[in-house]
């Protein structure tokens, strides 16, 4: 996503020279008071994720000593033992292994763990033998998580329920909204839709007076090393921890996980000149990212893929940024060039095939930016500039946002007329990116809409504390941003509803007769104590196609 800084703040290249801590933070859910002083500690948390009917994928990380920090290198190789129960007490073993945590993947590690039963709710947890411990003792132990499988293929499911983020940037603000998600007992997992980490220099995005907590490393994130700590640096955040210790996470990348605006050859954020290959830092931050997230890379590293959840849904996650053309110049006709496409043909043609084939009653698309046309109307000066920012338009407003579909209109149509050709009916595309709230019709025709068909559904949710209107124009939320929302409505009728000041989270609700988005804001970003309440839920109804307005979220 673009950023487009005000006059005001500086440059993303500005080198933040102030004394900020670097250090890693203790968990303050160690089931253990060890801070790797004399023996192993799991300082990160657990995490689980990429449910399957018979299996889940289980992570840790595991400091061995002092000195083996995220992206360090250093550290001896550990042995791990890890469990999963029927329950909390793990008196009932249902599988276990062993893994070794190696200075070669960050001391990170992964178990796939199959022949579990379906929709079934599992504890888990790992232990590393303590430095001169007993062969064979317990040894140190992580914190307990807790995890499900998903339905069994074809079977029967009443409903599913998903909690939905995106766009968590450490300095902004407090992940409370994580802690909420993971307060609630009703989910089956947690989409995580993209922008999990930040690359900024620590006070060039946010600014640097809007900076809540540094981030580390200080500078803007390069090498393997670099990534590494950035990652295991969020992972230091107790909400996230707590989040990922209860529900499993279903996560997708976005473009800052490698750096703004990504493209298949390069990034807005990046200069080779001065800076490396881009393909070195491409493969720095896929390396760090599989070492540090309960995902499940395809054979070619990346994270396109599909999960089912019985006859009710299947989960088409895709990748947008690895495969990608080069983002369009405003105003060239680029992007409505045929040879240009933001999936790539291979991607493409897997998600037509798999909607067509599809026997679930819901196609979810987890898309990471948004797929609906957004064109603007006549908008007050001062209202120009930041929403310019927010949607990555230049600040005169054309009515293209190049680094979505938008950006590579032939893709959109082929799909969408996919869609209408082969009757696939009851698709909904959930969304994150632009920090924003929106329930929208995917219209065949937005010109004509909605005299002209709507093809499919979305659903954008805000970020977890990434700026959003009111934060870059520092005004009350509800105020400006009323204007400009119902400026964007009347230019584009297929837009239900845009929240332009909140931050938080969704929880995605999804029944045989409709799915439904809660939408949900948290009363300031800045406080750990945030607290959460209800905003707004829309649904679409089975073989409608159409948004429409819920009076409450689902109990």
């Amino acid at each position: 996503m673009t950023r487009r800084h005000l006059s005001a703040a500086p440059t993303r290249r500005t080198v933040v020279k102030a004394a900020a801590a670097t250090a890693v933070a203790g968990s303050v859910l160690t089931s253990t008071s060890a801070r790797a002083a004399d023996g192993p500690a799991f300082l990160h948390g657990v995490a689980s994720g990429d449910p399957l009917p018979d299996g889940i994928l289980l992570w840790t990380r595991v400091t061995p000593s002092p000195d083996a920090l995220p992206g360090s290198g250093l550290g001896p190789d550990t042995p791990l033992t890890w469990e999963v129960s029927e329950d909390k007490a793990f008196s009932r073993i249902a599988a276990r292994g062993t893994a070794v945590a190696r200075a070669g993947s960050d001391h990170t590690v992964k178990a796939d763990v199959r022949g579990l039963r379906p929709a079934t709710t599992y504890w888990f947890r790992f232990a590393a033998a303590a430095h001169g411990g007993q062969e064979g003792g317990q040894g140190v132990l992580s914190p307990v998580g807790r995890t499900r499988t998903a339905p069994a293929a074809g079977a029967k499911v009443a409903g599913i329920r998903f909690g939905v983020v995106s766009c968590a940037n450490w300095e902004a603000g407090w992940f409370s909204p994580y802690r909420h998600l993971a307060a609630r007992a009703d989910l089956d997992a947690v989409l995580h839709l993209g922008d999990y980490i930040y690359e900024y220099a620590s006070g060039s995005y946010p600014t640097r007076d809007t900076v809540v907590r540094p981030h580390a490393p200080l500078h803007e994130i390069l090498t393997l090393a670099d990534y590494r700590l950035r990652h295991g640096t969020y992972k230091t955040d107790t909400d996230l921890q707590t989040l990922h210790a209860t529900h499993p996470v279903i996560a997708i990348w976005d473009d800052h996980e490698f750096a703004n605006d990504a493209w298949s050859g390069g990034a807005e954020n990046h200069t080779p000149g001065t800076e490396g290959a881009w393909a070195a830092r491409v493969a720095a931050a896929k390396q760090a990212y599989f070492e540090w997230m309960p995902v499940r890379a395809s054979t070619e590293g990346t994270v396109y893929r599909r999960l089912s959840f019985g006859d009710l849904a299947e989960l088409h996650l895709l990748d947008l940024r690895s495969f990608r053309s080069e983002q369009a110049s405003i105003g060239d006709g680029a992007v409505d060039d045929p040879e240009r496409s933001i999936t790539g043909r291979a991607q493409l043609d897997w998600l037509k095939a798999g909607l067509t084939a599809s026997d679930a009653a819901w196609k979810l698309v987890g898309t990471s930016v948004m797929i609906s046309p957004v064109a603007f109307g006549a908008l007050p000066a001062h209202l120009l500039a930041p929403l310019a920012e927010l949607l990555g338009l230049p600040a005169e407003g054309l009515a293209v946002n190049v680094d979505q579909w938008d950006g590579y209109t032939d893709d959109r149509k082929e799909l969408i007329a996919h869609l209408r050709e082969n009757a696939v009916r009851d698709t909904v595309f959930l969304t994150g990116d632009i920090h924003m709230a929106w329930a929208n019709d995917v219209p065949v025709k937005a010109a004509t809409y909605p005299l002209s068909a709507s093809a499919a559904t979305e659903f954008v949710v805000t970020s977890v504390t990434s700026d959003n209107l009111d934060d870059i124009l520092r005004v009350a939320p509800g105020t400006v941003s009323v204007v400009a929302a119902a400026a964007v409505k009347a230019a584009n009728r297929h837009v239900k509803w845009v929240d332009m000041d909140g931050h938080g989270y969704g929880v995605l609700d999804v029944t045989a007769e409709r799915s439904q988005m809660d939408y949900y804001v948290v009363s300031d970003k800045t406080r750990r104590d945030a607290t959460s309440s209800w905003a707004r839920s829309y649904r679409t109804r089975s073989g409608t196609q159409r948004i429409e307005r819920a009076d409450a979220p689902v109990r």
